[in-house]
Parts: structure tokens; sequence; C-alpha cells
């Protein structure tokens, strides 16, 4: 198989087609510490894509409890038991190395196998990725073990609350909210698994999709999705999956003026955790060195927002702010080595990221680039030891042609009614 480079594993991997990349990216940044699982994306997607017969169990975005929830169930766990498997009758310790850490391998250097090398040593003839399918009954429910820590369910009488409390910055009994579409990966697993040729990445924006035209229903992507968000769908026997919303994507849908808009679940987020973006890409593949795209800046510059599994080779696009209050040891295993800067730098943010944050949800045009215009400050406090400051700076978004379509200060302004209007019941 042809060699690639993955910068999430800061080296290059093997995956069965050559590198090939479009011009710009999808991508997308979601805030863990500020989701109450409301589920309205899920409901936006659900309406708006998956609501006929025989996609009842498609649910193209979902929000899970972790560390027990998954659609389907378990998803992560049963990948990471087989790739842990694999490690060992390899005799190979999947650890990472910090010190080949720099600007194309971020978190250092993945010494493991991922789903795609880990299949060509078992399974050279018939598998292109490491994967399984799921039972059906693992499609029942897209929030199963919703709202419960891993010490399993509270004792009857305790209100749910445990006897020795909580605190910042790691609690004993957690659980948190995981945000899941489809990571339009660079390296999609359920592209190198088609036997019909089916999927393709979009050359202008690196959507994934799915010929329906050419699917068979083999469901070779769905065992291979490491993810599970390829979905075979019973009534018409073929697969389907996230489209990205791309006709809002192309400026197509009738509210967009023309420009790039977000998607329905992004654009449906009360919470304001989710950003959605475009990123443009270098011909090699790297991302381009756009410091003022939001995207950008919040992976590759500020470094907060993290792949999910990075270890499984796909080079997701979906990014997570990983939660203050999880265990490390979990949330390195989910996200990759780069954790603990991530929930440094978040529970401190720069100047620059305190305002960035800002934009998260504050307007269904996708935003291309951001300026800041400074203001005095605000606030003086000590994080960690260290004084940190708040300023009251201005973030302005602009569309992909130009357009001022936000602008937002750092400290929310308050708004007293006059007399006459006094609020009441």
């Amino acid at each position: 198989m042809p060699d690639v480079r993955n910068w999430q594993l800061g080296r290059s991997m093997t995956y069965p087609y050559p590198e090939h990349h479009p011009d710009w990216q999808f991508a997308f940044v979601f805030n863990i510490n500020r989701c109450i699982a409301c589920q309205t994306c899920s409901m936006a997607c659900k309406s708006t894509w998956t609501f006929s017969k025989g996609q009842e169990a498609m649910w193209w975005n979902n929000v899970e409890t972790k560390p027990y929830g998954g659609y389907p169930h378990h998803w992560d766990v049963q990948l990471l038991e087989l790739l842990d498997g694999a490690h060992e009758a390899a005799g190979i310790d999947p650890t990472w190395g910090a010190a080949a850490a720099g600007a194309e391998a971020p978190y250092g250097s993945y010494d493991g196998m991922t789903i795609f090398e880990a299949a060509a040593r078992e399974q050279p003839q018939t598998q292109q990725a490491l994967g399984y399918l799921p039972a059906d009954e693992e499609w029942r429910a897209p929030n199963i073990f919703e709202d419960v820590g891993p010490a399993g369910r509270p004792a009857p009488g305790s209100l749910g609350l445990e006897a020795a409390g909580a605190e910042l910055p790691e609690h004993k009994a957690y659980f948190f909210y995981l945000q899941r579409l489809c990571n339009h990966c660079t390296y999609p697993a359920c592209l190198a698994a088609c036997p019909r040729k089916a999927i393709y990445k979009r050359p202008e924006d690196g959507v994934v999709l799915i010929d329906q035209s050419r699917c068979r229903g083999y469901r070779k992507c769905v065992e291979a999705c490491p993810y599970k968000k390829s979905m075979y769908r019973p009534s018409t026997r073929v697969s389907e999956k996230c489209v990205a919303c791309y006709p809002r994507l192309e400026g197509a849908d009738p509210l967009s003026d023309g420009v790039p808009m977000e998607t329905r679940c992004m654009a449906a987020c009360p919470g304001r955790i989710r950003l959605q973006g475009l990123v443009p890409i270098d011909p090699d593949g790297t991302w381009a060195d756009d410091r003022q795209n939001p995207i950008n800046f919040l992976v590759r510059h500020e470094k907060v927002a993290l792949p999910l599994y990075p270890q499984f080779g796909t080079e997701p696009n979906g990014f997570y702010i990983p939660p203050r209050w999880a265990p490390r040891p979990y949330l390195r295993q989910m996200f990759g080595p780069g954790v603990d800067e991530a929930i440094a730098r978040y529970r401190a943010p720069s100047r620059e990221l305190l305002a960035v944050l800002q934009l998260f949800r504050a307007s269904e045009t996708v935003i291309f680039r951001y300026e800041i215009e400074e203001g005095p400050k605000v606030f003086e406090n000590e994080i960690d030891g260290k004084p940190w400051a708040m300023y009251d700076d201005t973030v302005i978004g602009f569309d992909k042609i130009g357009r001022e379509v936000v602008r937002l200060s750092v400290e929310e302004p308050v708004h007293q009614r006059s007399a006459p209007h006094p609020n009441s019941i």
C-alpha cells in the first residue's frame, strides 16, 4: 500500500490509495465544556436528512454520554480492544514519542499501528481497515447510559450525589457529553474499504460522500469506519452517511446569500459549543498557515482543540476542546497526548483565544477570517499560580468574500430596561 503523511500521527502511514487532497477541507471544533446534551443538533439533523422509512435507526449527528454511552453501543471500546489485540499479537507497544513534536507533528509521533496497518498485518487479503459490524441491537438507542458516571448508577436516596464531593480540576465521579458526526476524514476508512469505489472526497471542500448509484449495500464501509458514521439503510439496501449539508456549504441555500453556511446541526446549537469552517489546504496536503482562520488558529496554533482517537489513523477533521473535569488518562486515550496542554490553555486562555471563543455559534455564515480590536483590561486573577488578565476586546468575523458577518465583545453587554417597561410576569 502507498505511504501517506498523517500530521496527527507525526509520521507517514500506509493507506490503500495515494495522497490526493482537496482545495479546502470542511472541519469543525466542539467545545465539550459547554455542551448540555439537549440533543437539538441531533433533532435538527434527523428532521432534515433521516426522517424517512428505513432511517429510523440513523443518527448522523448524535450526542453520547462518556464514559459509558455510545452509538452504536460501545463503538470505541470494541475497536480499541481489536487494536489492542493486534498490538499484542505483533509485540508492539502503542505509545506516543514526545521527542518528535513539531509543526507537522504537534502531538509527537505515534509508534503504534493504525487500523489500516493492523489490517494489513492481520488480514491483508480481506480487509483494508480493522473493524467490525455492530449487531442490530447495538443501534437501538443513540444515547444509552445517559448521564451515568464511571461508578454506575447512584445509590437510592443519594440524589445522584457523591459522598466525597467533587472539585476541579478532576472529579472522582464524572461524565461528559461527546458530540459526534462524520469527521470527513483526510484518509477515510469507509472509502478505503468500499469494493465498489462508491465513496469519494469532494475536491472543493473535502466532504466525504457515497455515490448511491454505485453502492450495493455490502456494508464494508460500516465495518471499516472506526467512528461508525456510515450506516446501512435496509429499505433501499444501500449505505448512507452525513453529507455535511453540502448545499449550505456551497452557498446554494436560499438563506446563505451565496456564501458558505453552517450545517444544520451546527446552526441549531443553543449551547454555542460548535464552530465550523473551511480550512485552505496546500498542494502537499498540509493545512495552509492561515492564522486568521478560526479553525486553523484553534487547532494548529493554539492547540486547544484535538482530534478524536487520532491513533485510528484516519486523520479526522473534527476537533474537540477536552472537558476539564475528567481524568487525564481517559482523555489522553480519546484525544491523544495533547490533552494536558489543551486543558491548560483553555483554563487560562490567551487574550486572542478568549476573543476567538466568542465566535462559537455566533453566525450561521461560515467565518473564514477574524480580526480583533483591542479593548480595556476589565479583570485580573491568578490561575494555577500565574497572573491572568481579561480584556474587553472585540472580535470581528468575515465571510468567504470578506464581508463582516459578526462583531462581538468578550464581555457581554448588560441591557437594563427603562422604568416604563419593568421586568415582570
